[in-house]
């Protein structure tokens, strides 16, 4: 069922579906999109989390409890989107399995390997394959949220590479199937700060953390949120099938420093 904040009216703008939207990068992406005017639908597997979170962004915030792996609760959180609101301009799929750690490859069992792909990829698949005919009615934009570890992995990120380098070739993959009436897009954070506030006050990063950036400090979730809203806008019209990475130029000095 579809819960909302302070207001149970819509204003007629327009609509975002944004998933694992109840803290971090999701939560993030939703309270920019609400500054620019959107109404925002947050999406996340947390039903008692996402409910008291859009209750505090406030107007046009509203919540929906979705496993994004599972087709039945997408597709009825989908409709319950639709019945509320009539429109969807906006899908953000940045619902994932966010430790990119699993046991060595030796010890990864299938059980484990299979959710993080279901939620990481198949999620994102299930979310294009829903609403993708009510984006097409409003010539709307999907965004992905990958990651560089896509392309830049470490040991024991086998799963969590796997699914994100996937979401990125389904990102090139949809913006053709989908075109010219939908965008497909995604964004691939590198080293994102993402914990609660009061946790950045309790464990500040170090002097080296943000040496480690050409731009001299360690990303932000504000960082991700501003090129996605950018993304969504008119503004990024002739823009679909890319991919944006957002890591403060780290990726490119891990590689050329000497």
């Amino acid at each position: 069922m579809l819960e909302w904040g302070t207001n149970d009216t819509p204003n007629n703008g327009r609509v975002a579906l944004v998933t694992g939207a109840a803290r971090g990068i999701g939560l993030g992406i939703s309270a920019w999109l609400i500054t620019e005017g959107w109404q925002v639908v947050l999406a996340d597997v947390d039903r008692e989390r996402g409910s008291r979170v859009a209750r505090a962004l406030g107007d046009n915030a509203w919540f929906v409890a979705m496993d994004v792996a599972k087709e039945d609760q997408v597709s009825v959180g989908v409709a319950e989107v639709l019945g509320q609101f009539g429109r969807l301009d906006a899908l953000v799929c940045n619902a994932a399995i966010s430790d990119p750690h699993t046991p060595p490859l030796e010890s990864l069992d299938l059980k484990r390997w299979n959710r993080l792909l279901a939620v990481n990829l198949t999620g994102a698949m299930l979310l294009a394959k829903h609403c993708a005919p009510y984006l097409r009615g409003h010539r709307g934009a999907i965004v992905n949220i990958a990651s560089t570890r896509a392309s830049q992995s470490e040991a024991d990120c086998e799963a969590y590479a796997a699914s994100k380098g996937g979401l990125v070739a389904l990102t090139h993959a949809l913006s053709i199937s989908l075109g010219p009436e939908v965008r497909v897009n995604c964004v691939s954070p590198g080293w994102i700060d993402s914990r609660d506030p009061s946790q950045q006050r309790l464990e500040p990063l170090s002097v080296f953390d943000h040496a480690q950036h050409p731009v001299g400090r360690v990303g932000t979730v504000e960082d991700v949120a501003a090129q996605v809203a950018w993304l969504l806008s008119d503004a990024a019209g002739f823009i679909t099938g890319q991919e944006f990475v957002i890591d403060g130029g780290m990726s490119r000095k891990m590689i050329y420093q000497d």
